[in-house]
């Protein structure tokens, strides 16, 4: 399970990449700095699935946990939240080394 966990870490630290690669190209490319949130991000890959998830929270969470919660977390630079998923799952997934040694 630890592995699973470490695998997604990865996926998301790639899309945290790719997300600061973009908006630091934007940022050349424009002259000013460029942070892209996770919500426009989303729209642009996928303009129809952003409302359906909405509704879903709204209908089997609560209305407050999407306006409060995630709401605020997706207007976040896709960056930011990539690198932070990204940390929560190498958290859950890291697993201390062994011991080495004679008397362990």
């Amino acid at each position: 399970m630890a592995f699973f966990f470490r695998f997604l870490s990865f996926l998301a630290l790639v899309a945290a990449i790719a997300a600061g690669t973009i908006d630091a190209i934007a940022s050349v490319a424009g002259s000013s700095v460029v942070l892209t949130s996770l919500q426009e991000e989303w729209r642009s890959i996928s303009p129809a699935t952003l409302p359906l998830v909405q509704a879903w929270v709204e209908h089997y969470i609560h209305p407050e946990a999407w306006q409060s919660g995630l709401a605020v977390i997706i207007r976040q630079p896709a960056f930011a939240v990539w690198l932070g998923l990204s940390l929560a799952l190498w958290m859950i997934g890291y697993r201390r080394p062994r011991p080495r040694g004679l008397f362990v």
